[in-house]
């Protein structure tokens, strides 16, 4: 077969099974609305759920930052590409965090993937939750350690897993709100189970860190559960982007020998670093904002309670509408789009066949009348 061949088989399949991906040109974006094709839509498919991405203190720390230290890191950080703001950022985030060391990455893929695979080896085994974001379940997959999955949410079937014998070392990994299904994982369960067998837990809280907990602190605060590998980002509730792991002392010297996607990438600039110090600051003090959010959440929840599709179990930001059906996700996202509202389509390979849905998210930004808008749209598609 040739590579043409290959690439044209490929695409053909995803397209006949419904599956096939399109970006669209947006000419102007935030966490309440979108103007694509010249045409403006109330947003209910972005991550910034605290609507912090257009927040002007930040924008100006960001401007303020570019005109201080340039607009790019200049090189890895392990060369010429660590400055004053990181440093400062990831002591901030440590102490916010209650962690002795966090170390800053450009996105959380990459953070997700340079932890696991410097961490991993050969007969090392990793226990993940079915349900974990590409970014994890690729890294698991792809090093010399042992993966098994483990259903969604069940400490019992992680407990039945940690009962295997093994020779080497044994990392349990979950999400703190699951990106797909908008729920929470029993993190003190987990946590407890993997410490009983000398594991260590690793939690991705990109969907929990900024929106619960004392002070946005998190899942894992909100659960008391401090895992031994914390990996925040910064592209949903912060408004920005990137990530940072958090962990001890010695933990962060070995990933700093060891993590190559650490070691060999340009630094995050300077200038983006002083714009997430002022959406931390934005963030500790944003009990306003997730009480925003939280009345969002329930109102719309309460408001759809008569619609024929299910919304999945979740009192997160993050609000799945089940659908099923590939081709009826997207006829239904089609409808919702005609009516002004955009609502993105979620299916397999990214969700399990069969589970294809409408992934409503809400943000502190939307006000009563873009949810009633929505609610209307929903309705009337259901009729």
């Amino acid at each position: 077969m040739s590579w043409p061949h290959r690439i044209e088989q490929a695409l053909t399949d995803r397209r006949s099974s419904g599956q096939y991906r399109q970006r669209h040109l947006s000419q102007q974006a935030d966490a309440r609305s979108l103007r694509v094709a010249g045409q403006d839509y109330l947003n209910f498919s972005a991550n910034d759920y605290l609507g912090l991405s257009h927040d002007t203190r930040i924008i100006s720390a960001w401007q303020e930052g570019a005109a201080r230290y340039g607009v790019g890191a200049g090189g890895s950080a392990h060369v010429t590409g660590y400055r004053a703001p990181q440093a400062a950022l990831e002591s901030e985030l440590a102490d916010w965090l209650g962690y002795d060391r966090g170390l800053l990455f450009i996105s959380g893929f990459a953070a997700n993937q340079a932890v696991i695979t410097a961490m991993m080896a050969k007969n090392d085994r990793i226990f993940a939750d079915k349900l974990c974001h590409a970014s994890l379940l690729e890294a698991a997959s792809l090093n010399p350690a042992t993966l098994r999955r483990f259903a969604h949410n069940q400490p019992s079937a992680l407990a039945q897993l940690l009962t295997l014998p093994a020779s080497g070392e044994t990392l349990v990994i979950t999400e703190g709100i699951f990106s797909m299904d908008g729920d929470r994982a029993p993190l003190a369960e987990l946590h407890q189970l993997s410490q009983a067998q000398g594991g260590w837990l690793l939690v991705d809280d990109a969907h929990g860190v900024g929106v619960c907990g004392e002070q946005g602190r998190g899942s894992c605060w909100q659960q008391g559960v401090k895992p031994e590998l914390l990996i925040v980002t910064f592209g949903k509730a912060f408004g920005v982007s990137g990530a940072a792991v958090l962990c001890n002392e010695e933990t962060a010297e070995y990933l700093l020998q060891f993590a190559r996607h650490l070691i060999y990438s340009t630094a995050m600039p300077p200038a983006q670093v002083c714009a997430l110090q002022a959406a931390l600051g934005c963030i500790r003090q944003g009990d306003g904002l997730r009480e925003q959010l939280s009345a969002n959440i329930h109102y719309f929840r309460q408001q759809a309670a008569g619609l024929s599709w299910s919304l999945a179990p979740s009192d997160s930001a993050i609000q799945p509408l089940m659908v099923g059906d590939e081709q009826a996700a997207l006829t239904l996202s089609q409808r919702l789009r005609e009516r002004g509202c955009w609502v993105s389509a979620i299916r397999p390979p990214t969700v399990p066949p069969g589970t294809s849905r409408l992934r409503i998210t809400l943000s502190a930004a939307h006000r009563t009348e873009d949810i009633n808008r929505l609610l209307e749209a929903l309705h009337a598609a259901n009729r």
